[in-house]
Protein backbone atom coordinates (compact mmCIF):
# COMPACT_ATOMS: atom_id res chain seq x y z
CA UNK A 1 0.00 0.00 0.00
CA UNK A 2 1.10 3.54 -0.73
CA UNK A 3 4.07 2.33 -2.76
CA UNK A 4 2.82 3.19 -6.23
CA UNK A 5 -0.26 3.73 -8.38
CA UNK A 6 -0.22 0.03 -9.26
CA UNK A 7 -0.13 -1.00 -5.58
CA UNK A 8 -3.04 1.27 -4.69
CA UNK A 9 -4.97 0.13 -7.75
CA UNK A 10 -4.48 -3.56 -6.95
CA UNK A 11 -5.20 -3.22 -3.24
CA UNK A 12 -8.12 -0.86 -3.78
CA UNK A 13 -9.76 -3.24 -6.23
CA UNK A 14 -9.36 -6.22 -3.88
CA UNK A 15 -10.62 -4.34 -0.82
CA UNK A 16 -13.56 -2.79 -2.66
CA UNK A 17 -14.51 -6.25 -3.96
CA UNK A 18 -14.40 -7.60 -0.41
CA UNK A 19 -16.59 -4.67 0.59
CA UNK A 20 -19.18 -5.72 -1.96
CA UNK A 21 -19.12 -9.20 -0.42
CA UNK A 22 -19.68 -7.64 3.03
CA UNK A 23 -22.64 -5.61 1.80
CA UNK A 24 -24.14 -8.62 0.00
CA UNK A 25 -23.76 -10.74 3.14
CA UNK A 26 -25.59 -8.19 5.28
CA UNK A 27 -28.34 -7.82 2.70
CA UNK A 28 -28.80 -11.59 2.50
CA UNK A 29 -28.94 -11.81 6.29
CA UNK A 30 -31.50 -8.99 6.36
CA UNK A 31 -29.54 -6.82 8.77
CA UNK A 32 -30.04 -3.35 7.24
CA UNK A 33 -28.76 -1.53 10.34
CA UNK A 34 -25.32 -3.00 9.67
CA UNK A 35 -25.03 -1.72 6.10
CA UNK A 36 -22.91 1.38 6.91
CA UNK A 37 -20.35 -0.76 8.79
CA UNK A 38 -20.45 -3.47 6.12
CA UNK A 39 -19.79 -0.85 3.44
CA UNK A 40 -16.66 0.46 5.20
CA UNK A 41 -14.24 -1.77 3.20
CA UNK A 42 -16.03 -0.70 0.02
CA UNK A 43 -15.56 2.98 0.91
CA UNK A 44 -11.91 2.53 1.88
CA UNK A 45 -11.17 0.39 -1.16
CA UNK A 46 -12.60 3.13 -3.38
CA UNK A 47 -10.45 5.57 -1.41
CA UNK A 48 -7.32 3.64 -2.41
CA UNK A 49 -8.45 3.72 -6.04
CA UNK A 50 -8.72 7.50 -5.78
CA UNK A 51 -5.18 7.57 -4.39
CA UNK A 52 -4.02 5.60 -7.42
CA UNK A 53 -5.30 8.53 -9.49
CA UNK A 54 -3.31 10.92 -7.26
CA UNK A 55 -0.16 8.92 -8.02
CA UNK A 56 -0.94 9.01 -11.75
CA UNK A 57 -1.45 12.77 -11.69
CA UNK A 58 2.00 13.26 -10.16
CA UNK A 59 0.64 14.88 -7.03
CA UNK A 60 0.09 18.60 -6.89
CA UNK A 61 -3.27 20.31 -6.53
CA UNK A 62 -5.56 17.99 -8.47
CA UNK A 63 -9.23 16.93 -8.31
CA UNK A 64 -8.06 13.45 -7.26
CA UNK A 65 -6.15 14.88 -4.28
CA UNK A 66 -9.22 16.85 -3.23
CA UNK A 67 -11.46 13.79 -3.58
CA UNK A 68 -9.01 11.76 -1.49
CA UNK A 69 -9.01 14.42 1.23
CA UNK A 70 -12.81 14.66 1.29
CA UNK A 71 -13.13 10.95 2.05
CA UNK A 72 -10.21 10.85 4.50
CA UNK A 73 -11.06 13.98 6.45
CA UNK A 74 -14.75 14.96 6.79
CA UNK A 75 -16.36 11.71 5.62
CA UNK A 76 -14.66 9.08 7.82
CA UNK A 77 -15.17 10.81 11.23
CA UNK A 78 -18.90 10.86 10.48
CA UNK A 79 -19.29 7.54 8.66
CA UNK A 80 -17.50 5.39 11.23
CA UNK A 81 -19.10 6.55 14.52
CA UNK A 82 -22.60 6.83 13.08
CA UNK A 83 -22.26 3.48 11.32
CA UNK A 84 -21.25 1.89 14.63
CA UNK A 85 -24.06 3.72 16.44
CA UNK A 86 -26.71 2.50 14.03
CA UNK A 87 -25.44 -1.09 14.16
CA UNK A 88 -25.03 -1.22 17.95
CA UNK A 89 -27.34 -2.97 20.33
CA UNK A 90 -29.73 -0.59 22.18
CA UNK A 91 -27.95 -1.01 25.51
CA UNK A 92 -24.63 0.13 23.96
CA UNK A 93 -25.81 3.18 22.03
CA UNK A 94 -25.74 5.69 24.88
CA UNK A 95 -21.95 5.55 25.16
CA UNK A 96 -21.55 5.89 21.38
CA UNK A 97 -23.21 9.30 21.13
CA UNK A 98 -20.05 11.06 22.38
CA UNK A 99 -17.76 9.93 19.50
CA UNK A 100 -20.60 10.55 17.04
CA UNK A 101 -21.02 14.15 18.26
CA UNK A 102 -17.26 14.76 18.25
CA UNK A 103 -17.09 13.29 14.75
CA UNK A 104 -19.71 15.74 13.50
CA UNK A 105 -17.85 18.72 14.99
CA UNK A 106 -14.51 17.51 13.64
CA UNK A 107 -15.96 16.89 10.18
CA UNK A 108 -17.47 20.39 10.14
CA UNK A 109 -14.07 21.98 10.78
CA UNK A 110 -12.35 19.79 8.18
CA UNK A 111 -15.07 20.36 5.58
CA UNK A 112 -14.71 24.13 6.05
CA UNK A 113 -10.93 23.85 5.60
CA UNK A 114 -11.33 21.84 2.39
CA UNK A 115 -13.92 24.29 1.05
CA UNK A 116 -11.73 27.34 1.66
CA UNK A 117 -8.17 26.06 1.18
CA UNK A 118 -6.44 24.03 -1.55
CA UNK A 119 -5.36 20.43 -1.05
CA UNK A 120 -1.93 19.47 -2.33
CA UNK A 121 -0.29 16.07 -2.67
CA UNK A 122 3.46 15.44 -2.84
CA UNK A 123 5.14 12.20 -3.85
CA UNK A 124 7.81 11.44 -1.27
CA UNK A 125 9.61 8.32 -2.39
CA UNK A 126 7.18 5.46 -1.89
CA UNK A 127 4.51 7.42 -0.04
CA UNK A 128 2.24 10.40 -0.60
CA UNK A 129 2.12 13.42 1.66
CA UNK A 130 -1.01 15.57 1.67
CA UNK A 131 -1.05 19.25 2.55
CA UNK A 132 -4.18 20.72 4.12
CA UNK A 133 -4.05 23.85 6.22
CA UNK A 134 -6.04 22.88 9.31
CA UNK A 135 -6.10 25.19 12.37
CA UNK A 136 -5.76 23.78 15.90
CA UNK A 137 -4.37 20.60 14.40
CA UNK A 138 -3.70 18.75 17.71
CA UNK A 139 -7.30 19.36 18.83
CA UNK A 140 -8.77 18.38 15.46
CA UNK A 141 -6.60 15.24 15.25
CA UNK A 142 -7.65 14.22 18.77
CA UNK A 143 -11.31 14.64 17.82
CA UNK A 144 -10.76 12.69 14.60
CA UNK A 145 -9.15 9.74 16.37
CA UNK A 146 -11.75 9.74 19.16
CA UNK A 147 -14.56 9.66 16.60
CA UNK A 148 -13.08 6.90 14.45
CA UNK A 149 -11.14 4.76 16.92
CA UNK A 150 -13.19 5.59 20.01
CA UNK A 151 -16.46 4.51 18.46
CA UNK A 152 -14.97 1.16 17.43
CA UNK A 153 -13.35 0.52 20.80
CA UNK A 154 -16.58 1.37 22.62
CA UNK A 155 -18.69 -0.87 20.41
CA UNK A 156 -20.18 -3.94 22.01
CA UNK A 157 -19.29 -6.08 18.99
CA UNK A 158 -16.01 -8.01 19.32
CA UNK A 159 -15.18 -7.68 15.61
CA UNK A 160 -15.48 -3.90 15.79
CA UNK A 161 -13.46 -3.69 19.00
CA UNK A 162 -10.76 -5.77 17.32
CA UNK A 163 -10.82 -3.47 14.30
CA UNK A 164 -10.49 -0.46 16.62
CA UNK A 165 -7.53 -2.02 18.45
CA UNK A 166 -5.77 -2.88 15.18
CA UNK A 167 -6.33 0.62 13.80
CA UNK A 168 -5.10 2.22 17.03
CA UNK A 169 -1.89 0.20 16.82
CA UNK A 170 -1.59 1.10 13.15
CA UNK A 171 -2.03 4.80 13.91
CA UNK A 172 0.82 4.67 16.41
CA UNK A 173 3.06 2.80 13.99
CA UNK A 174 2.29 5.11 11.07
CA UNK A 175 2.86 8.18 13.23
CA UNK A 176 6.23 6.87 14.40
CA UNK A 177 7.50 5.59 11.06
CA UNK A 178 5.96 7.93 8.50
CA UNK A 179 5.16 11.14 10.37
CA UNK A 180 5.07 13.34 7.28
CA UNK A 181 2.91 10.90 5.33
CA UNK A 182 0.70 9.88 8.27
CA UNK A 183 -2.67 10.51 6.60
CA UNK A 184 -1.85 8.48 3.51
CA UNK A 185 -0.24 5.55 5.29
CA UNK A 186 -2.86 5.33 8.03
CA UNK A 187 -5.74 5.39 5.55
CA UNK A 188 -4.04 2.63 3.56
CA UNK A 189 -3.61 0.61 6.74
CA UNK A 190 -7.24 1.26 7.65
CA UNK A 191 -8.35 -0.03 4.25
CA UNK A 192 -6.57 -3.34 4.82
CA UNK A 193 -7.70 -3.62 8.43
CA UNK A 194 -11.30 -2.99 7.42
CA UNK A 195 -11.34 -6.49 5.96
CA UNK A 196 -12.00 -7.60 9.52
CA UNK A 197 -15.53 -6.40 8.81
CA UNK A 198 -15.80 -9.31 6.35
CA UNK A 199 -15.76 -11.79 9.22
CA UNK A 200 -18.50 -9.84 10.96
CA UNK A 201 -20.64 -9.62 7.84
CA UNK A 202 -20.44 -13.38 7.28
CA UNK A 203 -22.03 -14.21 10.62
CA UNK A 204 -25.12 -16.37 10.20
CA UNK A 205 -28.43 -14.61 10.48
CA UNK A 206 -30.17 -15.05 13.84
CA UNK A 207 -32.71 -17.84 13.85
CA UNK A 208 -36.31 -16.77 13.36
CA UNK A 209 -38.50 -17.32 16.43
CA UNK A 210 -40.72 -20.33 16.29
CA UNK A 211 -44.42 -19.56 16.49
Amino acid sequence: MCWSAAADLTAGTAIATAGLVCVAGVVRARRPRELPVAALPLLLGAHQLVEAAVWSSGGGCSPAATAWAVIALPVLPVWVPFGVLVAAAPEVRRRLWAPAAVGLATAAVLAYCLATRPVTAEIRGHALGYGVNVPWMPVVLTGYLFATLGSLLLAGDRWLRLLGAVLAAGALACSALWRLEFASTWCAFAAVASLLVLGRARRPAPASPVT
